[in-house]
Parts: C-alpha cells; structure tokens; sequence
C-alpha cells in the first residue's frame, strides 16, 4: 500500500470536520503519520464577486480573515490531537483545487474528509468540494456520510475492512491497499465483488476474484452478492460489520474505473467510512 507518512485534514471547522478528525488521528497515531489540519480560505474577491470595494479596505479585509483562520485552526481540536504530530496549514483559494494541489505536491498518502451531507437528506447529497476532491485526487481518499457518528474520541477500532472490487484495472490496488490497512490492525479482510444474477456469470466472476486475490498473494475471504452494485455491495458491508468500505478508482486523471457510475451512489449509501483508491 501507498504510504502514509503524510494525511491531509481539511478542515471548515463545522461538526462533521471534528468527527473526521478521530479517524485521521486513529490512522495517523497508528502509522506515525504526520497529520495536516489544512483549512482554505477563500479570497473575499471570490466570495463577494464584483463588488466594489477599495483597495485598502480588501488588503484590510484580507488580514483580518486570514488572521482569524489562522487562530481558529490553532484552537481547533487542539486538546484532543495533542498525541498526533500535527501540522496546520492555512492556503487560500478554491477549496477543492487546494486540496487536491497541496496532497500531491506534500506527498500525502491519504487525504480524510466528510460527505458534507445534512440532516435527514444526507444520504443524497455529497458536497460539491467532497465531489471534485474525489474526482481529482491522485492519492486514496477517506470519506462517507457517517463520519460525525464517530466515537468521542480516537482510536475508533478497526476490526473488520472490506473491499469491493469491480474486476477491472484498478482491482488489484484497492485490493493491496486494504490488506495493508488490515495487517497493520490485524483486521478481518473480505473481497467483495457484485454481479448480475445468473449461474454462469456468477461462477466467472468468482474465477475472476480468485485469480485477483492470488496475483496479490492477499489472505482474505472471498464474497459473491448478486444485484446493483450500490445497492448490494452496501447491504453486505452492514450485514458483515464492515468498519471500512474500500473501493477502486481509475488512474488516469483521477477518473473511477468501470465502477465510476457506482460510486457515488456507495458513498451515499455505505454503513461505514469508504476509502476510494
């Protein structure tokens, strides 16, 4: 798996950052990563458009906010990481691009961030930075809509970590990448693989997954759900206690491989944390 010497945190200060935290902490103390709280701050002239507004008085309002962010980011879970090795960053610019731009040119090996879903209607909203993020980044990305039901505090337990594959060229990392997770937490590892109904389909793919999990030379148990990807692969992660839902993306320009059409909709929809690699 790729290393994880570097996780980024982006944080907005909101709820839901705060439960993301417990679990980058929990992988950051477990792998003595360093942590980076980064929050970006986007410029005023963005914010307000085309208002006018004075030179000075925009400088102004630049280091106030700037400022303030700064000492926000300070304060923000300070007690709480106070066993991580912990960076804070604070860039300005579109959220999304500063993500993606600052994980690829740090190095990170993971990038933790919410759904930025709400209320009753979470499950069918992923925020529009979460989206791009997970769209652009080229390293695996830790998200889902159950983020803020995190434990109060780190380590959140990881016992059991499955990866739903779609058999295509991305397989095989998603799949290494999981079994390292589950070595390092000595966790129970499952291949999850969804297909149509039908005998004949069923049996190819589990040839499929039984020569993927050799060419890997991964110990895991080996699973068939019959049905719509989202939907199946989602409902055997809750029915197994999955802790951790892993997926495959494409490699080209961050585009998801032939599960691209699937995974928002797991994302929505998983009981658990879903790493996309």
């Amino acid at each position: 798996m790729q290393s994880l010497s570097r996780i980024l945190l982006p944080v907005d200060f909101s709820p839901r950052s705060a439960s993301a935290a417990h679990y980058a902490a929990t992988l950051a103390c477990h792998f003595g990563s360093e942590l980076v709280l980064m929050h970006a701050l986007v410029p005023p002239q963005f914010e307000f458009g085309a208002v006018d507004m004075a030179g000075s008085m925009l400088a102004e309002l630049c280091r106030d906010r700037l400022f303030q962010a700064k000492r926000d980011l300070a304060e923000f879970l300070d007690t709480e990481l106070a066993g991580a090795r912990v960076r804070r960053v604070v860039v300005e610019g579109d959220p999304s691009e500063c993500i993606v731009e600052f994980a690829h040119n740090e190095g990170c090996g993971l990038i933790v961030m919410p759904t930025h879903g709400y209320g009753p209607f979470r499950r069918f909203i992923l925020g529009s930075n979460t989206a791009k993020v997970l769209h652009d980044a080229d390293c695996p990305v830790w998200t889902g809509v159950h983020l803020e039901e995190a434990p109060a505090a780190p380590p959140i337990p990881i016992r059991h970590i499955v990866c739903a594959v779609d058999l295509g060229a991305q397989s095989a990392n998603a799949l290494c990448w999981a079994a390292g997770v589950a070595r390092e937490f000595g966790a129970r590892l499952t291949l999850l693989h969804a297909t149509p109904c039908g005998a004949d389909v069923g049996a190819a793919a589990g040839g499929e997954l039984r020569q993927l999990q050799e060419s890997a030379n991964v110990e895991a148990e080996r699973t068939l759900v019959a049905g719509e990807p989202a939907p199946a692969i989602c409902a055997a992660a809750k029915q197994m206690g999955a802790d951790v839902l892993v997926i495959g993306r494409g490699s080209a320009a961050g585009l998801f491989g032939r599960l691209r059409t699937h995974a928002y909709a797991i994302i929505r929809q998983s009981p658990c944390p879903v790493v996309s690699v």
